[in-house]
């Protein structure tokens, strides 16, 4: 796999971990005494980046911040998407060139 879709398949894993953190803190929302999780991402080498799960040190819920997490991962999701079938077409089209 070349680095830029490697870096495109991380990203999106990286925005399924933050749609999942987001939708497990809207599906609390209701539980006393819930702690909201957060998705923290962070450049990995060489290309691409980790996202890891952390508790809010407080109890409470914050459903519009979860709500536009929920929306920024679509659009990340989508965006990294884009650019691994952009990399897969250009990788085809290098392999279909005669030499």
């Amino acid at each position: 796999m070349t680095p830029a879709a490697s870096a495109s398949l991380s990203g999106l894993n990286a925005a399924q971990t933050r749609l999942d953190v987001a939708g497990h803190n809207v599906a609390n929302l209701q539980t006393e005494g819930f702690r909201r999780q957060v998705a923290q991402a962070a450049t990995a080498q060489p290309a691409g980046v980790t996202v890891s799960i952390a508790q809010m040190p407080e109890a409470g819920n914050a459903l519009e911040a979860d709500t536009v997490g929920m929306i920024e991962a679509q659009h990340a999701f989508g965006a990294n998407l884009m650019a691994f079938r952009a990399q897969d077409a250009m990788t085809a089209s290098l392999l279909d060139l005669e030499v």
